[in-house]
This record gives C-alpha cells, sequence and structure tokens, in this order.
C-alpha cells in the first residue's frame, strides 16, 4: 500500500504597513472607513486560496502567520502600536509578530527648485528629516528563505506590494518552492509578474473583516 500524501505546508508573511494601508487605502475610496482586521481570519482566506490555486489530493496545512511591523520610538500611537504588536498579536496561536524600530533619515529633503537641502524648518526650526522604515523588508527575506532552507513550508503566501522581493521570490521558486502573492487591488502587479500565482486578497475581505466600532 502507498502512504497517503502528505498536505502542502502553508506559510503566511504580511509586511504590516503595506497591507494595512492599502485596505484603508481602498475602504476610503469605496466611501468607507478604515479597515478593521481580524488577524484570525486572514490566514484562512490565504489558505483557502492556496488550496483552490493549488488543488492539492491531501489539502493544505497552515503552518504559520508571520507579520512584520515598524513604529516610530517615543511617538505615542506608534508606542501603542508597538504594545499591541508585542503583548496582543504576537500571542495569538500560529503567530509570529515583528514590530522594528524605524531609523531617521540621513538626509534631508530637497528643494524642487534650487535642490538645497532644507535641513531645518525656517518657521519653528524642526529637524526636516523624516523617519524610514529600515530592517522590515530585510527581517522578511531573511526568514522566507532560512525557513525555506529547514523545511518548513512549501508554499509562501507573501502580502506585501513592494517590487525589493521579486528576488526572494524567484530564487525560491528556482529550489522548488511556490510563492503566491497575497494582493490588494491592482497593487503589486510587478511582483505578482514574477509569483508562482496571485490572488486578490481584498476580494476575500469578508474573512477577516470587523465591523466599525
Amino acid at each position: 500500500m502507498t502512504s497517503p500524501l502528505p498536505p502542502i505546508r502553508v506559510r503566511i508573511f504580511i509586511d504590516f504597513w503595506n497591507f494595512q494601508l492599502s485596505l484603508n487605502t481602498l475602504e476610503k475610496a469605496a466611501g468607507r472607513t478604515s479597515f478593521n482586521l481580524d488577524w484570525k481570519g486572514v490566514a484562512t482566506a490565504c489558505c483557502d486560496q492556496v488550496n483552490a490555486l493549488i488543488q492539492p489530493a491531501s489539502g493544505v496545512a497552515y503552518e504559520g502567520l508571520h507579520v512584520y511591523s515598524s513604529y516610530t520610538d517615543g511617538k505615542g500611537p506608534d508606542m501603542k502600536h508597538k504594545n499591541w504588536v508585542e503583548t496582543w498579536l504576537d500571542r495569538q496561536p500560529g503567530v509570529v509578530a515583528t514590530c522594528v524600530k524605524r531609523s531617521q533619515k540621513k538626509s534631508p529633503p530637497k528643494c524642487p527648485g534650487c535642490h538645497a537641502e532644507a535641513t531645518h524648518c525656517a518657521t519653528c526650526g524642526h529637524d526636516m528629516r523624516g523617519m524610514e522604515e529600515k530592517g522590515v523588508d530585510t527581517r522578511i527575506v531573511t526568514d522566507m528563505m532560512s525557513l525555506a532552507w529547514n523545511g518548513a513550508y512549501d508554499v509562501a503566501v507573501l502580502v506585501s506590494a513592494d517590487r525589493d522581493f521579486i528576488p526572494v521570490a524567484e530564487e525560491l521558486q528556482s529550489r522548488g518552492i511556490k510563492v503566491i502573492h497575497g494582493k490588494i487591488g491592482k497593487a503589486g502587479m510587478d511582483l505578482a509578474a514574477h509569483c508562482w500565482a496571485d490572488f486578490d486578497l481584498y476580494a476575500e475581505r469578508p474573512k477577516f473583516q470587523r465591523a466599525p466600532k
């Protein structure tokens, strides 16, 4: 007798702010309020789509949801967000959540006319350099690669519109691991073109959208 085939193991990798802000943009364009996420439903929606795309005889097995976010140190709402990520989201079953501190940009903005750097505000003297998210993309790529090399999944669902993930998608697929792009509307078409398949996660929103409070 032949042994039954094991299920296809699925891991989901989400760029939090890219995901959340894309959802908010589409909701506001439709005349609704910002999007309230039910994180337990996100994994269900992604696994359902993987099952529909691959149609494995053995079905799919959910192995984990990896969420990557960032915060600005000392900023009230951001510190609240960091606390939520670390004390609630990261403690949900099957979820690994990371919140990386943003760093200040080294270069200030430039005048579009003379191209001189505007280091400080002429009115209040405030430093004009903004904050930038560094480390999130690196963490996503590192985890996708290391977990793949350790045989921790067969299919990765990547939820981001960032085309910087094209190289990791191509590398994993060259080694027999499928990368499926969970896109939000039309965002991230470049990345989707380099993945094994894609699906519109926004169309699945009834599975993971909470009613506004």
